[in-house]
C-alpha cells in the first residue's frame, strides 16, 4: 500500500499547489444551483420539488468539468508511463489518482451541498440522505470519469469527447441519487 499512498499524497500535493481545480468545481456547482431559481422562479414549492435534481445535475456537471485533467498532466510529462511501469499495479495507480480527484473535487461538493439545499428550500429531512447519496455517488462519478479520461487521453478535443462518452454512463448514478433524496423527502 505504500505505492498507493505515495501516489495519493503526490496527487493531493499537486492539486493543492495548483488549487484552482477544487475552487473552480465548487464555484461552478454554486453558480449552477444559484442560477436555477432565476430561471424557474423563486416559488418555494417549485424550488423544493426540483432541488434534488438540480443539486445532482450540478454536481455531475461539476465533476465532469475537472475529469479531463485527471491523467493529462502525468501523460504530458511522461510520469504516467513511469507509474505504469512501477511496482504498484496500474489498477492501484488509477485508484490512487481517482481517490485524490474525489478528495479534491467530490468532497468539497458534498460540503457545499447542504448550504445549497437550504437555498433551494429543500426539506430538512432530506439533508442527511442527500449527503449520503453524494458520498456514494460522487466516487462513482469519479471512477466512471476515470475510464473516460483514460480513453480520451492525448486527443485534441478530449473535453467534448469525454462528455459524450461518459454522460450516458452517469445517468444511473444520477437516477439513484435523485431517487434516494426524493424518497427521503416524500416526493
Amino acid at each position: 500500500m505504500t505505492g498507493f499512498r505515495a501516489i495519493l499524497e503526490r496527487d493531493l500535493r499537486l492539486a493543492l499547489r495548483q488549487g484552482m481545480d477544487s475552487v473552480m468545481v465548487v464555484m461552478f456547482f454554486v453558480i449552477a444551483v444559484v442560477l436555477f431559481p432565476l430561471g424557474v422562479g423563486p416559488e418555494p414549492n417549485t424550488l423544493a420539488r426540483i432541488a434534488p435534481g438540480v443539486l445532482w445535475v450540478a454536481a455531475l456537471l461539476s465533476v465532469l468539468l475537472s475529469l479531463e485533467r485527471l491523467f493529462h498532466n502525468d501523460f504530458e510529462d511522461g510520469s504516467l508511463e513511469l507509474m505504469a511501469l512501477s511496482p504498484p499495479s496500474l489498477e492501484i495507480v488509477v485508484l490512487a489518482k481517482v481517490l485524490a480527484h474525489w478528495l479534491v473535487t467530490g468532497l468539497p461538493l458534498i460540503i457545499a451541498a447542504p448550504v445549497l439545499a437550504i437555498l433551494m428550500n429543500m426539506p430538512a429531512d432530506g439533508f442527511a440522505l442527500l449527503i449520503l447519496a453524494l458520498l456514494l455517488g460522487t466516487p462513482a462519478l469519479s471512477l466512471i470519469g476515470a475510464v473516460g479520461a483514460a480513453l480520451v487521453l492525448g486527443s485534441r478535443r478530449g473535453g467534448v469527447l469525454l462528455a459524450l462518452l461518459i454522460l450516458p454512463l452517469f445517468i444511473p448514478v444520477l437516477i439513484f441519487g435523485v431517487g434516494a433524496v426524493e424518497a427521503a423527502i416524500g416526493g
